[in-house]
């Protein structure tokens, strides 16, 4: 595709979307840029519609000034095709009335050619000619379709659509193969689609038969068996007529199949009896049991599963597991028609774990075994046990295991046997070594939870009272054991309404209290959870009881533990295996609020040095949030002389994941905050109470004075007077944004006085700023202009880059707000050259004032470029209320033309 003047190769969709040249892919910008391209591609020198467009470029509802976006993007889409020679190859980006149209010739598109070569591909006659066309359409792929877009629906349509071509393809490839009889490289072409596609019948149908061909037939069977479950277990179907055929075609060339049958052991024949026992291990079937029907639904299909499933259901202490567990056994007991055994295995107990050997004499006695004929090695009992159970149609049931090594010996053979084992552990290596299949069993709803109180304490009662019940199943997390625990207590008091149950546990002091009951309750069964932990992780446990926000990362675990990231890492998963912690997204773990309440209960037994570890963290990962988020920025805080550094801190790559950052941390640093200042150290709470400042200018309305109020007081509490100076300035812009300008007023007045006295300049021109901007929007134009002026001045006399940025961009705003609005850009352009690079919220606050300047002056043109480009920046920032502002006034100024 080159040319012979030109730079432009070609334009790529299958893979990442790009303009493709001679030197290289051409950075595209935002991916709405990329995904515009991707949409005027897919129908090149068609008219595309911008409501076709706009649906593309959002995910969700598109914004109000989306079309003005649009519009921004095609603008510079425009320009990128231009620099590019696009002219010299008949491509052109026209407008067509509320419609654009790519115009060009259709073969510079990957997608076109893999297409054309394809078609071509179908009608040739001889095998070879196929071969090679589809192997040259393939080569096209260079990973997903459409990569680098928006995930929008009309994308992804696409995207699917294409995939769907490229995988018709291999399949044309490997039957063209086929034809050749090179059925060893059909399987190659084949397996690797079969395997990043496993549910795709068609796929995997012609593999077998590859496979078959090539002389594999026993790879090929186990093939159609692994598909065959994989179907059963993700969709709950059989497999279809293609895979049916394909399966039945191999058997007819393989000749008659069976399937192996384990032989008895070479023992005495007295071991087994004549009449073969159905044993009946279950204990007592639970009474009241209500809801779990997804639940029984998944584990149904996991017992359908293939041959000898094993089935893992995990929860929780006090989930029901137990009780979830024998309740199935009882109602599926027709699909056992050779017995149940049952063992507790007593993994989260008082007492010891039973022996292997005990367990498993047990199940032989049940067997039918005669006492003097059981084996005395634990091999030799599992070698019996295994032999007796291969042609039966048994449940084994092995309930509270506290590890996969106490569970193996105990499995059953053959193909027709199930297990069933429950855990408060994930028990990852049974996953790993014996195909189990997980059934996690999570805390009840709200309406479950109502319906399990109503079995103790009836449906009139309960319904009398739905708010008091749904609130009951909050406060006992939707726990069964807790619901059952506050149920009893209820049904002793009939006098008692449901709503003062739940005053009663409204109060966190005594709620695990009032969830014990004689010798059961919450605490009780956390506590059997707990002692079965490694120390580090039983460590950790007692620390995140210290801890002040209700979820954390590895790095606060860390030094709340007085341990690394990594080894926290480690002791977290290891909370999680046990259920005593969520990883609710992906970093972050969160205990419910029962296991918060225990958890609290036993920080009494943390390293008192936890809190102030966890303290220094925050003020040390603060200042890298920070930094990410306002490149160039004068440091919020110094940190002070005795903090202690953590193992590790946290790195930031962009301003994205320091806003993240803060927004997943807030009521973590708010509750540091408090808790620092009942320590005595008022250093670090105003140091804390500062740390979001940016989060804080971006939310400016979502609260943030009471927090300043308490940062304030222990500034002042330790005498700090850049503290004060620091705190009050930014109280007193958070004042005004919420409309309490008296009250801003009285600390804006008093922040510069208290930076002069402290000797820190930028501090005070800092606060000399945000007093003008509030005097400006009161209405005392005058007096604002000379404290900006004066501000503008100490900020030159420090050098510092970010402050003069700051005041010069107010001076701009006040210039602006006079009609000045020469001067207003004189002072925007000077600000332009002293921006970090990096600042990217701050560049694109520049640009709109540059463009509404730049209309104040009559440039409409030059305004309009300039709107457009602050609104692209604002978006790649994630800063909505600029490209909002920017989009605005550039619709005003069209309107104006």
């Amino acid at each position: 595709m080159r040319d012979r003047g030109g730079v432009l190769v070609e334009f790529r969709l299958l893979g990442s979307v790009a303009l493709v040249t001679e030197d290289g892919d051409v950075a595209l910008g935002p991916a709405k840029r990329s995904t515009l391209l991707a949409m005027l591609l897919l129908r090149p020198n068609s008219a595309v519609n911008v409501q076709q467009l706009i649906d593309a470029l959002w995910e969700e509802e598109p914004p109000t000034h989306a079309k003005t976006v649009l519009q921004g993007h095609v603008s510079r889409l425009r320009a990128l095709l231009a620099e590019h020679g696009s002219e010299a190859y008949g491509v052109e980006l026209a407008t067509q009335g509320s419609a654009y149209v790519l115009r060009m010739p259709e073969s510079l598109v990957d997608a076109h050619r893999f297409e054309e070569l394809v078609s071509l591909a179908g009608v040739q006659r001889q095998p070879a000619d196929a071969v090679r066309m589809l192997r040259e359409a393939l080569s096209y792929w260079q990973g997903p379709a459409l990569t680098g877009t928006v995930h929008s629906r009309p994308l992804e349509a696409a995207a699917g659509g294409l995939e769907e071509l490229r995988l018709t393809s291999v399949e044309a490839l490997a039957e063209a193969y086929g034809a050749l009889g090179e059925h060893a490289r059909a399987a190659a072409v084949l397996r690797t689609e079969a395997v990043a596609h496993p549910l795709r019948e068609s796929l995997a149908a012609a593999l077998m038969l590859a496979l078959g061909r090539s002389g594999r037939q026993s790879d090929a069977i186990d093939w159609y068996h692994r598909t065959r479950r994989l179907l059963a277990e993700e969709l709950g179907v059989d497999p279809g007529e293609t895979l049916s055929e394909a399966y039945a075609t191999l058997l007819r060339s393989a000749g008659p199949v069976t399937v192996p049958r384990s032989a008895a052991p070479a023992a005495d024949p007295a071991a087994a009896p004549a009449a073969v026992p159905v044993p009946e291990g279950l204990p007592r079937a639970p009474r009241g049991f209500t809801g779990r029907g997804a639940e029984i639904a998944a584990l149904d299909r996991a017992a359908r599963g293939g041959d000898g499933p094993v089935c893992l259901v995990t929860g929780p202490a006090g989930v029901g597991k137990t009780a979830f567990a024998v309740h199935w056994a009882y109602e599926r007991r027709a699909d056992f028609p050779d017995g149940r055994l049952f063992a507790d295995l007593r993994g989260f107990s008082d007492t010891s774990p039973p022996e292997t050997a005990a367990v498993l004499r047990e199940f032989l006695l049940a067997l039918g075994v005669q006492p003097q004929r059981v084996p005395e090695t634990v091999e030799a009992r599992g070698a019996l046990f295994r032999s007796l159970t291969a042609g039966r149609r048994l449940l084994v049931l092995l309930d509270n295991a506290r590890s996969s090594e106490q569970v193996r010996p105990l499995l059953p053979g053959g193909d027709h046997c199930a297990t069933l084992v429950t855990s408060r552990d994930r028990l990852s290596g049974l996953i790993a070594s014996d195909a189990a299949r997980p059934v996690p069993l999570g805390h009840l709803p709200p309406a479950d939870s109502a319906a399990l109180l109503a079995t103790v304490l009836g449906r009139t009662r309960v319904a009398a009272e739905p708010a008091a019940a749904a609130r009951i199943a909050g406060l006992c997390d939707g726990l069964p054991l807790a619901l059952r625990v506050t149920a009893a207590r209820l049904a002793e008091r009939p006098q008692w309404t449901l709503d003062a149950m739940v005053g009663e546990l409204a109060d966190e002091q005594g709620r695990l209290t009032l969830l014990d009951v004689e010798d059961r309750g919450v605490s009780a069964a956390l506590h059997l959870t707990v002692q079965q932990l490694p120390e580090s992780a039983a460590r950790l446990f007692r620390a995140i009881g210290l801890h002040t926000g209700s979820d954390l990362d590895r790095f606060a675990a860390g030094a709340l533990a007085g341990t690394s990231p990594t080894q926290a890492s480690v002791d977290l998963d290891r909370l999680a295996a046990a259920h005593l912690l969520t990883e609710a997204v992906p970093g972050r773990w969160t205990p419910h609020d029962l296991v918060r309440l225990y958890a609290r209960h036993l920080a009494e037994g943390a390293d008192p040095e936890g809190l102030r570890r966890l303290v220094d963290h925050y003020l040390f990962t603060g200042l890298a949030a920070d930094a990410a988020a306002e490149p160039g920025s004068q440091p919020c805080y110094s940190l002070p002389a005795d903090v202690r550094r953590p193992a590790a801190t946290r790195e930031f790559e962009d301003r994205t994941a320091a806003l993240d950052w803060y927004v997943a941390e807030r009521a973590a640093l708010e509750g540091a905050v408090t808790a620092a200042a009942s320590l005595g150290l008022h250093d670090r709470a105003w140091r804390l109470s500062l740390v979001q400042w940016p989060l804080m200018l971006m939310r400016i309305g979502d609260g943030w004075t009471p927090l300043l109020e308490a940062g304030l007081a222990s500034a002042e509490h330790v005498g700090d007077l850049d503290a004060q100076s620091r705190v009050r300035a930014l109280l007193g812009w958070i004042l005004h944004e919420e409309g309490r300008d008296a009250e801003a007023l009285v600390h804006l007045e008093k922040a510069p006085g208290l930076a002069a006295r402290a000797g820190d300049t930028i501090s005070e021109a800092i606060a000399y700023v945000n007093h003008a901007a509030v005097l400006d929007a009161v209405g005392e134009h005058e007096r604002a202009g000379l404290l900006m002026l004066h501000a503008v001045s100490l900020a030159d006399r420090t050098g510092h880059p970010s402050t003069q940025v700051l005041t010069l961009q107010h001076l701009a705003g006040h210039c602006m707000e006079a009609g000045d609005y020469e001067a207003a850009l004189a002072h925007t352009l000077r600000a332009g050259e002293l921006v970090a690079p990096d600042a990217v919220v701050v560049q694109a606050q520049l640009q709109i004032v540059k463009g509404e300047a730049l209309a104040g002056i009559g440039r409409h043109a030059e305004a309009a470029d300039q709107l457009e480009r602050a609104i692209v920046a604002s978006e790649a920032a994630g800063f909505a209320e600029g490209s909002a502002r920017a989009a605005a006034r550039l619709s005003r100024l069209s309107a104006d033309r």
